[in-house]
């Protein structure tokens, strides 16, 4: 566990871009924190550059995206600029181990779970020997390190047809292939363990069975430093396309009281197993019976955070900082002394706003953004992270969530 007694982070660096960089910029203000952004020269004008007290170019110009994996480069230009902490968004080094550690090592705060936790819940192989030994469900999946195409063809047969293929690392859909026959099991394979190393920096790929039409249930955790651990309620985000969340509601809106209690208490016995610290996201598949399946555990902030800020009244990232400063729940300036302190009132939905081209099957579309009008009215709430009237869309803003 880290240091438990709390200190005051003085200024922190924002080690990712877009919105969510944006919103952690927003609870940072709100907390009278220093802050530092980081840009590619691609990204030079995003919004997240401008939101910050400071702002670094990384990376030479004509390389828009690895600088954001560049973890002795970030390390470096944190020294440099004297930061206390380091906040990595979602996607890019958000479940990378090496730099948790590489933090812990230079005395800079990560916000984030300690490496110890991420090494066995931020990896989906690792997650899941976890998930066995402590009885919490599982998909049947492949037991094996896939390494050449024959042990994939052996795997996928015993566990049967269809499956789907993942990265171990990172999430959002990338890495992710459904395989219905044998045939395509070699292309499947090579696309998605080159997508996933270039999303995440590490290109493990793992088989799952394929669950055919299901709930996909996220429960949102919250730890401290102190061995303190609740959860936030569920959000379902069963819309989705190509593996991609577009659509979160919070909470479930069409789930079994019995079956939202399972998952609670499957989410909170992998966090206690692990002593679990500041947030993060346990993910259940819900079949056409109701019963639970375990697949991952995102050690981060999420996307969909938003949705169950809404229903709850907590600021979570604003809670992340203070956790990884030393907070406890039942302090002030978090004031969660028990589960019951966690209220859920009503109902929000977020839907995922993309620059994608309907009459090219929907693939990711580029240009000069020429008029653009923020939603408005009461109830809503608009998480933006690049997007203005003259801004230019580039080909490079792919998102790894």
């Amino acid at each position: 566990m880290q240091d438990v007694t709390p200190k005051k982070i003085k200024k922190l660096l924002v080690a990712n871009r877009g919105e969510i960089a944006v919103r952690i910029l927003r609870a940072a203000a709100e907390l009278r924190i220093g802050t530092v952004a980081i840009f590619t020269y691609e990204d030079r004008y995003s919004l997240h550059r401008y939101k910050a007290d400071e702002a670094y170019q990384v990376g030479k110009d004509d390389d828009p995206l690895k600088p954001y994996l560049d973890i002795e480069g970030i390390i470096h230009l944190a020294k440099m600029q004297e930061v206390d902490a380091i906040h990595p968004g979602y996607g890019f080094l958000s479940e990378n181990v090496q730099f948790a550690r590489r933090c812990r090592e230079e005395g800079i705060i990560f916000v984030g779970p300690d490496p110890e936790v991420m090494a066995q819940l931020g990896d989906k192989v690792a997650a899941k020997t976890l998930a066995r030994a402590v009885g919490v469900p599982l998909i049947e999946d492949s037991q094996v390190k896939l390494s050449d195409i024959e042990t994939v063809k052996q795997e996928a047969l015993r566990i049967g047809l269809p499956v789907i293929l993942k990265a171990a690392a990172g999430g959002g859909g990338r890495g992710m292939r459904v395989v219905r026959n044998v045939n395509d099991l070699e292309k499947s394979f090579t696309e998605a363990r080159s997508e996933a190393g270039k999303a995440f920096g590490d290109d493990t790929i793992f088989i799952e069975k394929f669950i055919q039409e299901p709930k996909h249930i996220e429960v949102q955790l919250m730890g401290d430093n102190h061995g303190n651990i609740l959860h936030l309620y569920e959000r379902d985000c069963s819309v989705q396309r190509r593996f991609q969340k577009v659509v979160e509601i919070a909470p479930s809106p069409n789930l079994p009281q019995q079956t939202r209690n399972e998952i609670y208490e499957y989410a909170l016995q992998l966090a206690r197993k692990v002593k679990y610290n500041n947030v993060g996201t346990v993910e259940f598949l819900v079949d056409r019976e109701n019963k639970v399946y375990f697949i991952e555990v995102n050690p981060r902030i999420q996307v969909e955070h938003t949705v169950t800020e809404e229903v709850t009244g907590i600021d979570i990232v604003r809670s992340q900082l203070l956790i990884a400063a030393g907070h406890r729940l039942s302090d002030p300036e978090i004031f969660l002394k028990s589960q019951e302190d966690v209220s859920l009132t009503g109902f929000a939905i977020q839907c995922r706003i993309t620059t994608e081209d309907p009459e090219n099957n929907f693939k990711p579309d580029y240009g000069t953004v020429i008029a653009y009008r923020n939603a408005g009215g009461f109830g809503i709430r608009l998480d933006e992270g690049s997007t203005y009237s003259g801004v230019k869309i580039s080909p490079f803003l792919i998102r790894c969530w």
